[in-house]
């Protein structure tokens, strides 16, 4: 059920971006207003959450380890990077999680085999999906920054003129845009095969999904099949940027749907599942050492509560206590 309402959510988003944007007197709604909506929206929304996750007390070191922690005893391995004991170590297993994803390499699937014995082991192609999934929509996001630079910046044109090394097809095809979209392929498929990542599914799960999905849609047909107009494009990105926003004509409403798309992910991504982008900064479980044998961690909130024990409410409240029939402990 989760499944279909958030693939009729999604349609719904494109049907609107493409009658919005084929109405020349709604493209300023969808062309300005909404991206600018979308953006604040974002930027607001996301402070918010990474502060309020800021405001939470960790009065314990509660790091998540997954190898032998440092010992005084003559040869015991100290994993570092999987039971990090200074800011060092955790700043390496930080860039392995955000970079490689190295946790999703652990312990990932679980088999019940002959025995019976339940065996856990890495799902390999999950993690390989997931890498290129982000890796690949992050080259694209970068891709797309030349929209928003009257000279494009040296970095930019090298990240492209990698990304299409391959040179094939008119126009040059990316590799990232074959890529995301297979990667995208395959974890869907993946959460609607496998019975028990189905059973645990939600619409937060699929809706988004859907949704980049949609995005990277429009966009190869626009690159691929539907030919658009790049120098008008790029006329109402940088009119934005400038804060002179003007919506040239002969855009195209695939455009707008492509828009209104990214405008709606934006817009939702700091109500979701998204925010881990944020949210693994802020995991204490990620982001502390585990020294806790060596060091000695007081709780700064942990100060004198004055109590009221059973005995003082019973002396408290005895006579009425007795006129009402309760047990007392003592007469």
């Amino acid at each position: 059920m989760g499944l279909f309402i958030s693939l009729i959510a999604v349609l719904v988003l494109v049907g609107i971006g493409l009658v919005g944007g084929g109405q020349a007197s709604l493209q300023p709604l969808f062309g300005i207003y909404i991206p600018y909506a979308a953006l604040s929206i974002f930027l607001i929304g996301f402070v918010l959450k990474v502060l309020g996750w800021a405001k939470v007390p960790v009065p314990f070191r509660i790091p998540t380890t997954g190898g032998q922690m440092k010992s005084d005893i003559e040869g015991i391995a100290h994993q570092k990077f999987d039971n990090p004991d200074t800011g060092g170590q955790v700043i390496v297993r930080m860039l392995l999680e955000v970079f490689l994803f190295r946790s999703l390499l652990r312990n990932t699937k679980a088999e019940l085999r002959e025995g019976p014995r339940l065996v856990y082991s890495t799902d390999i192609w999950l993690w390989l999906a997931g890498l290129a999934f982000h890796w690949s929509f992050l080259t694209i996001v970068v891709r797309h920054m030349r929209f928003f630079f009257a000279q494009v910046p040296m970095f930019i044109q090298q990240i492209e003129a990698l990304d299409g090394f391959l040179e094939v097809f008119a126009p040059l095809l990316y590799i990232t845009d074959a890529v995301i979209l297979a990667a995208i392929t395959y974890l869907f498929i993946r959460r609607v095969i496998i019975p028990q990542v189905k059973y645990i599914s939600l619409p937060a799960d699929y809706f988004p999904l859907f949704l980049i999905m949609g995005i990277v849609t429009t966009g190869v047909l626009m690159r691929y099949v539907t030919r658009i107009h790049i120098v008008e494009i790029k006329e109402l990105a940088m009119s934005l940027v400038a804060l002179k926003p003007v919506v040239p004509e002969g855009i195209g409403a695939i455009f707008f749907a492509h828009l209104f798309l990214v405008c709606s992910l934006i817009i939702y991504f700091p109500f979701s599942k998204l925010m881990h982008m944020g949210g693994v900064f802020m995991s204490p479980t990620r982001n502390l050492s585990n020294n806790n044998r060596r060091q000695h961690y007081a709780n700064p909130w942990n100060y004198d509560v004055k109590v009221h024990g059973y005995a003082e409410y019973e002396d408290e409240f005895r006579e009425k206590m007795k006129e009402v029939g309760l047990p007392l402990e003592k007469e």
